[in-house]
C-alpha cells in the first residue's frame, strides 16, 4: 500500500516522535501525522482527537484509505478532554494558534505530570506560547525549524520542568541553546528582526501613552535579536 507523504511542517513534528511511544494527535484534522507514524513503524497505534465532526470524519477516511483504521482511536472532544494521561506519552498539538495550544494544555494539567513529551507547532503567537509555558511550569527542551514555501515554522518540544525566565527576544525567537545548530536559525532571526523594526517604525509615530510599554518591549526584543545574530556568526 502506498505510504502517506507529509508536508515539511508535519514531517518536522514526526521526526521528534520517539519509537514505540503512546501517541496522541490533538486537532488531528486529516490524521496525516498518526497515519504516517503507524505506516513507518514508529508507533503501533494512536489517539486522534478533534473538536469538530467534519475534520474527524476526514481523519477516519484517511485511516481507512491507508488501512490503519483499527490502530487509531478517534475522539470528538475539545483538546485533551477525552484523552487519559496513560494513553499519551507523546502529545502533538500542531497547526493552531499558540494561545489555543496554551488553553488546551492549561485545561489538561496532567500534561505536567510524569514524562509526557509535548510537540507543539504553533501557527501564530509564539512569544505568548513560550512565555506561557515558562510561567505554567513547563520547560522547552528543544526547538526545530522547517520551511514550507516562504514560511518558517517552529516545532517546540516541551515537558514538565522549570526553566530560567525568558528574555523578550527569547520569547520571540527561542533560546540559542534550544535551537543550536539549526541551519534555518539565521534566516528566522533576520525575519523576526525585520518584523520588529517595522513595528517600531509604526509605534514611534504614536502619541498614545499606552503604546510606551509596547515600544520599550520591542526595543528590548530588537536588541536581543541583534545579539543572537552576532552569536550565530561567531
Amino acid at each position: 500500500m502506498k505510504h502517506i507523504e507529509l508536508s515539511p511542517r508535519l514531517r518536522a513534528v514526526a521526526e521528534l516522535v520517539p519509537s514505540g511511544t503512546r501517541f496522541a494527535d490533538v486537532g488531528t484534522d486529516h490524521a496525516y501525522l498518526p497515519v504516517y507514524l503507524i505506516q513507518e513503524g514508529i508507533i503501533s497505534g494512536a489517539v486522534a482527537s478533534d473538536l469538530r465532526e467534519g475534520p474527524l470524519d476526514r481523519a477516519r477516511q484517511t485511516a481507512e484509505r491507508y488501512g490503519v483504521t483499527d490502530k487509531i482511536s478517534f475522539r470528538l472532544c475539545d483538546g485533551l478532554d477525552r484523552v487519559a494521561p496513560e494513553e499519551a506519552e507523546t502529545i502533538a498539538i500542531a497547526g493552531m494558534g499558540g494561545e489555543t495550544i496554551a488553553a488546551i494544555l492549561g485545561a489538561a494539567p496532567w500534561t505536567k505530570l510524569g514524562e509526557h513529551r509535548l510537540l507543539l507547532q504553533p501557527m501564530s503567537a509564539l512569544p505568548e506560547l513560550r512565555s506561557w509555558l515558562q510561567k505554567a511550569g513547563y520547560v522547552i527542551r528543544k526547538e526545530r525549524l522547517c520551511q514550507e514555501g516562504k514560511t518558517i515554522y517552529t516545532v517546540i518540544e516541551a515537558g514538565h520542568g522549570e526553566m530560567p525566565p525568558l528574555s523578550p527576544a527569547e520569547c520571540w525567537a527561542g533560546r540559542q541553546d534550544t535551537c543550536a545548530g539549526d541551519p534555518l536559525r539565521p534566516t528566522l532571526l533576520a525575519h523576526l528582526l525585520r518584523r520588529v523594526e517595522r513595528a517600531l517604525t509604526g509605534i514611534r509615530q504614536s502619541a498614545r501613552p499606552e503604546d510606551i510599554p509596547w515600544k520599550d518591549e520591542l526595543e528590548q526584543v530588537r536588541t536581543g535579536l541583534i545579539a543572537m545574530q552576532e552569536e550565530e556568526t561567531k
